[in-house]
This record gives structure tokens, C-alpha cells and sequence, in this order.
């Protein structure tokens, strides 16, 4: 971090105000070398812990700023591991408690734009918008004049794009954990007042976890990829033994590595399984009946679930 970068975060941060002249210079100053580092990234942190009403620019600015030192901080580019995420979690949780919209959106980004992200930010992000539902306080809730136990359009669209996201399980694929947060926010909001969205999204997640299909290690791990970067940067031998290892590590790409080099490989392949999983398996069906039985009663929105499903499956 640069000393000039340096002093006028903390001129910014001493005064608790950031003018449109000071965010251009903070940009300019941070990607001066093309690079956001890690200092500069927690001066930036500071000064957002200070600002009491930052304009959108700052916002804009902020969420920018974060998003690209997670993701292109360090290589490989667009991933974010569980280091990386343990570092933005507890930079968020500083202050005891993720308090701002600009701090929520920059996690939001994170997942979003990241082609591979660990567990524990998703879980961690998740975790905010329920407990914005159940307790009517968090970055969705302002000041958290708003009733608890009910769910907002804002709170929707997070809940989709952080659940729908490409970074977690696999695009588009829902995870047990994640449709069982939507039955826990469906149970406590029945009664509600919810937002227009909250019905299709709460069938969206649920049916997509039913119906989901998600290969083994689809996604390449952070160590993988960063293995995957430097043999493209590698012009020495190795070849057969690098992709001998990516085979193992990806069934999927096993299957066309089979397909190529003429071997038939004897697991079924990905389009089968992706066929496979199209069905509603016994264990799912016990799991949905478990859920949908906890409280005794058929809902509304339980009867527009098995609807959904009973159509997917014509």
C-alpha cells in the first residue's frame, strides 16, 4: 500500500466522510499498479466502518474494490477459498455484526462472480438474510423498524442470487442445507405479509435440490485450478501425469479423456447421470416428506411444492 494511499484512507476514515473526489483517488491510487492488495482492501474496510451515510458512489465503490481483492488478489483468478473467505468474514464481522448493504452486496458479488467459492461464505451469507427474516434486524431491515418473521422483496432477490449462484454447489444447483433454510423461513413467515416473489422462489429452490443433479467435483477445487494455471504456464514435460490427475479428480472430465483416447470408461456418464438426477430418488422423497410433515398440517405453499414437482415430472 502506498503512502499517499495509505494517509488519505485514514484522513477518510478519521472524519467519517468520503467526498466524490476522495473515492476517485482511492481508486486510482488502488489499481494504480493494476493490483488491490490486502492493506488496501482493510483500509478500505476501515474507512466503510466509519462512514454513517455512505453515498452510492462509495457503495459502488466499496462493493468494486472487495469483490475484485477476493477474487483476482491472489491466483488462480476468480476463486475464492476458505482462507479467502475466512479473511472477508471476519473483516465483515469487525464491528460484532454485518451491519451495511454495501457490506451484504460485496458478499453477494463475491459469490456471484466467483466460478468457485467455499462453503463457508455462502453458508455465512445465507445466515444473514435468515436472520434478517426471523428477527427483523440486518442490512436488509435498516433500522430495524420492520416486523420480524416476514420476507421482503429485497430479501427474495438475494435469497435467489445467492442460492442460484454459479459459485457454490454448481450453477443453477441447490443444496440440502440451503433448501432446508427455505422450509425454516417458510414455517416462520406462513402467516405473513411476504413479498410477491417469496411463493415461486421458496418452490424454485426446493424443486431445483429435488431435481438438482451436480457431478462429483464439477467444479475444480482452488488447489486443482491453481495446478491447472501453472501447467498452462509450464512449457517442461509432465503432460500425462498432470491429466492423469485432473481424470481422477473429475469423473466428468474422465468420461471425455475415455471418449478421446478410445477407452470406455465403465462409470455411467455425465449425461446419464444428469438424467438420473432428474428423478426424485427415495432418500429425496423421504427427506420431502420429513420436511413437509414436521408440523402436522399441508400448507399452501407445501401443496404449490408437490404441484411444481408432480409437473416437473409429468
Amino acid at each position: 500500500m502506498s503512502m499517499q494511499f495509505a494517509n488519505l484512507a485514514k484522513s477518510v476514515a478519521e472524519d467519517g466522510h468520503v467526498s466524490a473526489e476522495e473515492i476517485l483517488s482511492l481508486r486510482r491510487l488502488g489499481w494504480g499498479d493494476g493490483i488491490m492488495t490486502r492493506e488496501e482492501a482493510e483500509a478500505i474496510f476501515a474507512i466503510n466502518n466509519k462512514i454513517s451515510d455512505p453515498s452510492d458512489d462509495w457503495v459502488e465503490f466499496f462493493v468494486e474494490a472487495i469483490r475484485e481483492f477476493v477474487l483476482n488478489g491472489t491466483e488462480p483468478k476468480y476463486m475464492c477459498d476458505a482462507k479467502e473467505a475466512a479473511w472477508l468474514i471476519a473483516q465483515l464481522d469487525a464491528d460484532g455484526k454485518l451491519e451495511s448493504m454495501a457490506e451484504l452486496e460485496a458478499l453477494v458479488h463475491v459469490i456471484e462472480r466467483a466460478e468457485n467459492v467455499d462453503d463457508s461464505l455462502k453458508i455465512y451469507t445465507l445466515k444473514q438474510i435468515e436472520h434478517a427474516v426471523l428477527h427483523g434486524e440486518g442490512p436488509t431491515r435498516g433500522n430495524g423498524s420492520l416486523e420480524s418473521c416476514h420476507i421482503t422483496t429485497t430479501e427474495c432477490s438475494i435469497l435467489r442470487r445467492v442460492v442460484f449462484a454459479a459459485g457454490g454447489e454448481g450453477p443453477a444447483a441447490v443444496s440440502r442445507h440451503e433448501a432446508e433454510m427455505l422450509f425454516r423461513i417458510k414455517d416462520a413467515t406462513l402467516k405473513a405479509s411476504n413479498a410477491l416473489e417469496w411463493p415461486k422462489m421458496f418452490t424454485d429452490g426446493v424443486a431445483n435440490y429435488l431435481r438438482g443433479f451436480t457431478a462429483a467435483n464439477a467444479q475444480l477445487s482452488h488447489e486443482r485450478m491453481q495446478e491447472l494455471e501453472n501447467f498452462m504456464n509450464d512449457t517442461s514435460g509432465g503432460v500425462g501425469q498432470f491429466f492423469g490427475r485432473m481424470a481422477k479428480s473429475a469423473p466428468a472430465v474422465h468420461n471425455h479423456f475415455g471418449a478421446v483416447f478410445g477407452k470406455k470408461g465403465s462409470k455411467p456418464s455425465f449425461t446419464e447421470r444428469a438424467m438420473a438426477g432428474e428423478a426424485v430418488t427415495e432418500a429425496e422423497q423421504n427427506w420431502l416428506d420429513g420436511m413437509i410433515d414436521a408440523d402436522g398440517e399441508l400448507d399452501a405453499l407445501e401443496i404449490q411444492l408437490l404441484e411444481r414437482v408432480a409437473e416437473d415430472l409429468g
